[in-house]
């Protein structure tokens, strides 16, 4: 039986030979700060709530039991990063998700989203969100194609953290 056309194509890890997934580790602090303070200036201005997760990942993310996952392409280095930010019982924020320019084409912020909805899992996430911007029309149809879902509720209840969003998505597992 042939898949449905509407059906999201990203409900599992892809294998990937040329990228990998690696844990959070102080080393790899710089380049969650790096990657996403590149990525937020590009498009916008470092709200005060950025700073403070990328100057101290341990204390806003890691500690309360969050994770951070980085990308590592084959003779690149660490290209991406994303967040899983706990923000109450059993529900994480997916956040300060970017890949480097000089990455971008290369499946690597597919296969981190995918990634990072598997450590959700894991981490037993009843509910999984994000908050973007409409700018990020790209970002948004990744996270569409994932089995994100447009949400009212979790931008009434969280949408005010950032000046810039006006995009706000819950995690649906996709059906299959």
């Amino acid at each position: 039986m042939a898949p449905r056309r509407d059906t999201p194509r990203l409900i599992a890890l892809d294998f990937q030979p040329d990228l990998r997934i690696v844990d959070f580790n102080e080393d790899r602090a710089g380049a969650f700060h790096d990657i996403n303070a590149q990525w937020i200036q590009s498009m916008f201005v470092l709200e005060q709530t950025d700073r403070d997760v990328l100057e101290n990942p341990r204390a806003h993310i890691i500690d309360p039991g969050g994770a951070i996952l980085f990308v590592e392409a084959e003779g690149l280095g660490i290209v991406g990063t994303c967040a899983l930010q706990k923000t109450g019982p059993g529900q994480f924020e997916l956040t300060k998700m970017g890949v480097l320019d000089s990455a971008r084409g290369r499946g690597a912020g597919r296969f981190l989203l995918l990634a990072m909805i598997a450590r959700a899992k894991a981490l037993d996430a009843g509910l999984l969100y994000l908050l973007t911007s409409s700018k990020c029309e790209t970002a948004i149809r990744l996270y569409e194609a994932a089995g994100f879902r447009h949400d009212a509720d979790v931008m009434r209840q969280f949408g005010a953290r950032y000046a810039r969003c006006d995009v706000a998505m819950r995690y649906s597992a996709p059906a299959g």
